[in-house]
């Protein structure tokens, strides 16, 4: 797909910090593919953003597969708060945040619109449910069955966020809920992946020594080990910083078998400011990369970006890492952790709509 120069230039760049993966039956070069994008927001906060055509050329033949998802949470504009200012996104009012269901068939009439061979390169993810709705397994049900052959996973939703969680009607969610343990046990029942954002302590936190919500997170995931977890960010955000040993916490849990289920995604350019602010934050990224490659991915967080610059801000501030990792956990990251998780969900999930189907 044509791509502008300047563009062209920086994929060029990206050739040299990545491995190659065949893309079958899309007509792209494997030599040519070296990234995919398994955290990827379509639409922004007030659900709008380019449409999946538009997206594409954003692709170029050099970065394979996406997992696409919008923003499950609609802000609010309330003439009261910010008068004539339309707010669109959720630093900008004191508005409430609402959930906003019709964000799933939303994407996949998207998805629906897209070729066979363009549709090959998206995993459509279903995000318009309230993780404290005990009901919330009945509506990802009701989407899988209205859109089959769509959806490959559930998330990023969200259970505690910087500034988020106290906005949104109703809430905020819950790691305790019933309603989640509900959602993860239908996920895995499905074969759904399952991408959580869920911050490892509070913002701001004068002693991170003791994680706010580390321990119930390890509960959570423990509860579910046949659900496939994706903890978006490694449990950072925009204020929320690496706590205390937090690479030998992430270690921890890969290296227990307890936690064979978990995964990581290095999303976000904020958390990318954080794991390579120095050499030694590039180091001990790389080193925690390095001893479990298959089990991290990247992801642009991305939110409806409107060219290929902003698209590729998160790889580009990661290039330090790039640099630093061997070139098999590189590749891993970049590209083959993705197609072995996504094809595996694929595979289920397709299983299951087929058992299940009206």
């Amino acid at each position: 797909m044509p791509v502008h120069a300047s563009i062209r230039r920086l994929l060029a760049a990206l050739l040299l910090t990545g491995g190659a993966q065949v893309l079958a039956g899309q007509g792209i070069q494997p030599s040519r593919v070296v990234l995919t994008d398994a955290h990827f927001h379509l639409t922004n906060y007030i659900q709008r953003g380019p449409t999946l055509k538009q997206f594409l050329p954003l692709l170029g033949d050099s970065i394979g597969r996406v997992a696409v998802f919008g923003i499950p949470l609609q802000q609010e504009w309330l003439d009261a708060v910010t008068g004539e200012v339309a707010p669109t996104y959720y630093l900008h009012s004191d508005a409430p945040l609402y959930y906003y269901s019709y964000v799933d068939a939303n994407i996949a009439m998207e998805y629906r619109s897209l070729s066979p061979a363009e549709q090959a390169r998206f995993d459509p993810m279903i995000t318009g449910f309230n993780p404290g709705d005990m009901y919330a397994p009945d509506h990802i049900r009701r989407v899988l069955l209205a859109f089959p052959g769509v959806f490959t996973g559930i998330g990023e939703f969200t259970i505690h966020k910087e500034f988020v969680s106290d906005a949104v009607r109703p809430g905020p969610a819950s790691l305790l809920d019933p309603a989640l343990d509900s959602i993860l046990r239908f996920a895995g029942e499905v074969g759904l992946l399952s991408i959580i954002h869920e911050d490892m302590d509070v913002p701001f936190a004068a002693d991170t020594s003791k994680p706010a919500y580390l321990d119930a997170m390890k509960a959570l995931i423990k509860r579910h080990p046949n659900t496939t977890i994706i903890w978006a960010h490694t449990g950072l955000g925009r204020v929320v910083r690496p706590v205390q040993g937090h690479a030998a916490i992430v270690a921890s849990m890969l290296s227990d078998p307890a936690f064979s289920n978990l995964y990581f995604d290095i999303s976000w350019d904020v958390v990318a400011q954080y794991l390579v602010a120095s050499p030694e934050a590039v180091r001990v990224t790389a080193d925690l990369i390095n001893r479990f490659p298959d089990r991290f991915l990247f992801g642009t967080d991305a939110v409806a970006p409107k060219t290929a610059k902003a698209y590729l801000t998160t790889d580009e501030l990661y290039r330090p890492l790039w640099a630093a990792l061997t070139p098999e956990a590189r590749s891993k990251v970049r590209v083959g952790n993705y197609a072995r998780l996504f094809d595996a969900a694929r595979r289920k999930v397709r299983a299951w709509e087929a058992a299940h189907a009206r």
